[in-house]
């Protein structure tokens, strides 16, 4: 098993167990999302252009996979939210700074394990009818295979690389771990806090990365990685469980805000 990435132009194979370059990810088979239902979507920018998706989970905090965070030290990090065209405009878009962003400290960038990225925004975000927080999974539990999903995404739609401007959804279909470990489908690779889902010819698909995969209005996991033929039954998306991660989460949530906190006072006391 292996992945295809585009260097120079030209296509080129790599012979690694799940495909890992960036941006991995990947919405196939799907239709466009009817505008702004679904407002905690964001779209993570880099040097202005679309990279990856990923979700609002408090005013100042948005939820990402962490192979999406930017290659370059000093690329321009922005985080639309509120949109449903990339290039339109629409009075509901808001764009912010990131004012800093998390990797999981235990990111595995070749068999990416543990891909999460936080991003804590500049400022925080104006809460809207368009802009809307995203509660996430906190009880450590697996999905029941069957159980139906919803993923949705600016990423590629077709096998030909097409990428839509407006927002895409596709309904997904929760596989087995143990299915998903056969020697048919990961061989093994899927871990304890990964995710199978998808069906045949709906997926998520390159550009997605970092979205949400939600089950009864909840986040369960973030779009992660699959097979470079997106679509594939037997490869179906792999998403990081987020309930796996919950106290790595609001750590660094807390420990950001009360750095900030102190840094905040530091200056307050400095001034009087």
């Amino acid at each position: 098993m292996g992945c295809y990435i585009t260097f120079a132009g030209v296509l080129v194979w790599l012979g690694v167990s799940v495909c890992a370059a960036q941006p991995v990810g990947r919405i196939l088979g799907g239709s466009e999302a009817k505008p702004h239902l679904r407002p905690y979507m964001a779209s993570l920018h880099v040097d202005g252009k679309h990279l990856c998706g990923g979700f609002l989970i408090a005013e100042e905090w948005v939820l990402s996979a962490a192979h999406c965070a930017p290659e370059k030290n000093n690329a321009t990090f922005q985080v639309l939210l509120g949109a449903h065209s990339l290039s339109e405009q629409e009075p509901s878009k808001q764009f912010y700074q990131v004012l800093k962003y998390f990797i999981h400290p235990e990111y595995n960038d070749t068999e990416t394990h543990n891909d999460l990225l936080l991003l804590k925004l500049k400022e925080n975000a104006a809460l809207s009818q368009e802009v809307q927080i995203l509660p996430f999974q906190t009880m450590d539990r697996d999905l029941p295979a069957g159980m139906l999903c919803s993923v949705a995404g600016w990423g590629q739609t077709s096998l030909t690389g097409k990428h839509p401007d407006k927002l895409q959804e596709v309904t997904v279909v929760v596989i087995s771990r143990e299915t998903c470990n056969q020697r048919d489908h990961y061989d093994n690779e899927i871990t304890e806090n990964m995710i199978c889902a998808g069906a045949r010819r709906k997926d998520s698909c390159e550009g997605d990365s970092g979205g949400p995969l939600v089950c009864d209005g909840i986040a369960e996991g973030v779009v992660s990685t699959g097979y470079r033929k997106c679509g594939n039954i037997k490869k179906p998306g792999i998403y990081t469980r987020i309930s796996a991660y919950v106290p790595w989460i609001n750590s660094t949530m807390q420990a950001a805000s009360k750095e900030e906190g102190e840094s905040t006072g530091s200056k307050e006391t400095a001034s009087q």
